[in-house]
């Protein structure tokens, strides 16, 4: 079993800076993708940023340029650096990690509780 605990949201002025952490305990060896994603009131969960191995790190339109992705293997922790934060990217995120056995097949995946990061304009 993986827990996954994030951290780090909180409420930031437009054109700031925050950084979330994901850290996760449990087994994780044979995971093969951290991921980030997102999601508002009234809509679906969106991917935000995701890391897979043998796969390009995959950055949504909206947040290319401004966040960043990486991950600490010592500490089995994933972080998502988000700069230059504008008003739209006030949601909940949550933290993913998942085995994909074939490019299309995914074998499992454990979801954080989410943190909520608010942006004023």
């Amino acid at each position: 079993q993986v827990q996954l605990v994030e951290s780090g949201g909180g409420l930031v002025q437009a054109g700031g800076s925050l950084t979330l952490s994901c850290a996760a305990s449990g087994s994780t060896a044979s995971a093969n993708a951290w991921g980030w994603y997102r999601q508002t009131p009234g809509k679906e969960r969106e991917m935000v940023a995701r890391s897979r191995s043998g796969l390009s790190t995959y950055y949504a339109n909206s947040v290319k340029g401004r966040f960043n992705i990486s991950r600490d293997n010592a500490k089995n922790t994933v972080y998502l650096q988000m700069n230059n934060l504008k008003s739209e990217d006030t949601a909940v995120y949550y933290c993913n990690v998942a085995r994909w056995t074939t490019l299309v097949t995914l074998l499992y995946e454990y979801w954080g509780q989410g943190t909520q990061v608010t942006v004023s304009s």
